[in-house]
């Protein structure tokens, strides 16, 4: 079976997600990963809270922005997070939402080569050794780091070919979005390979995932949410490849007139199906099982925000009793 990841998205207040982080973890979890979202709580922070309040599953710093963060201070927080838990970090990079980039005044240029640069700068700079680079946008000038050599391992966020191609060649792994239907995370992991050619990396996914005892009381959990992603225009293909139906055009213009009432209602049971895992135990062990036959190594529940969901979920997600 393939490893089960929960993800913390930064709304939850810290002594919440100190104790869904237990809740996960008791219940059989591996991994959390911990995003960076603009305008919420800091990761590191966050990270350093759930590494000390849990034995041994592994925290993911994720997507952290090189548009919004020097290599440098990524090496920084990755280091020093590993020195609180050795063995126990991953640093996730990638370039971050369009719209929180745009609300927070950045406006990303050529973000496949900024992504390539930032994780071969951050090799060096984690390698212990004096760190010299002389990228188009990332130089450094020799510096060692402080704290020394430490062997964090650093994934991509990907979406498009290019940039899931990059992971493919130069990433310890990569992490899909939320959002994904089981089809599209098999055709976003033979980009992968293709960057790849036979170099075997990590690959995750997050799936928005809930349980209840009616399915119809966990299919309306995320309406909103997927509308958010798939209304880009890139998650056409993912629609196409799903086979779902959604008019991303009329999704695009409910949120443009902060009509979120009419977003959610364009988001039909049928699409809620195709592109996340909700519904009971069983519903959703099945649906995790597509997940993991479209060839990740790991699923990452997406969407949980109290110990008890959180519990739940992981437990149907592992085949145990809820």
């Amino acid at each position: 079976m393939s490893a089960l990841g929960v993800a913390f998205d930064g709304r939850n207040p810290l002594d919440r997600l100190r104790a869904q982080a237990v809740a996960a973890e008791d219940a059989g979890v591996q991994a959390f990963w911990v995003s960076s979202h603009l305008f919420l709580r800091d990761p590191f922070a966050s990270a350093a809270v759930v590494l000390a309040a849990t034995r041994s599953a592994r925290a993911t710093l994720m997507a952290v922005s090189p548009h919004v963060m020097h290599p440098v201070h990524m090496a920084m927080a990755a280091s020093t997070l590993d020195e609180l838990a050795p063995g126990r970090v991953i640093l996730c990079i990638g370039t971050g939402a369009p719209g929180d980039l745009a609300d927070a005044g950045v406006q990303p240029a050529a973000p496949a080569s900024a992504l390539a640069e930032t994780v071969e700068a951050v090799r060096l700079l984690l390698s212990g050794e004096p760190a010299a680079y002389a990228g188009d946008r990332v130089r450094l000038r020799g510096r060692r780091m402080f704290t020394g050599r430490h062997d964090v391992p650093i994934y991509l966020a990907a979406t498009r070919p290019r940039t899931l191609e990059l992971a493919g060649r130069i990433a310890d792994g990569v992490v899909l979005s939320t959002a994904s239907s089981p089809e599209f995370v098999r055709w976003s992991l033979d980009h992968v390979d293709r960057g790849a050619r036979g170099r075997r990396i990590h690959r995750a996914s997050l799936v928005y995932s809930f349980v209840a005892d009616r399915t119809g009381d966990a299919l309306g959990r995320f309406r909103r949410q997927l509308a958010i992603t798939l209304r880009a225009p890139h998650h056409a293909r993912n629609l196409e490849l799903a086979g779902a139906r959604l008019d991303q055009d009329a999704v695009r213009g409910a949120f443009a007139r902060e009509d979120f009432a009419a977003a959610e209602a364009l988001v039909s049971d049928d699409t809620v199906r195709r592109h996340a895992a909700c519904g009971t135990a069983g519903e959703v062990r099945e649906r995790l099982d597509a997940y993991r036959a479209a060839g990740l190594d790991e699923i990452v529940l997406a969407g949980l925000y109290t110990p008890d969901e959180t519990r739940r979920a992981a437990l149907a997600a592992l085949g145990k009793d809820t």
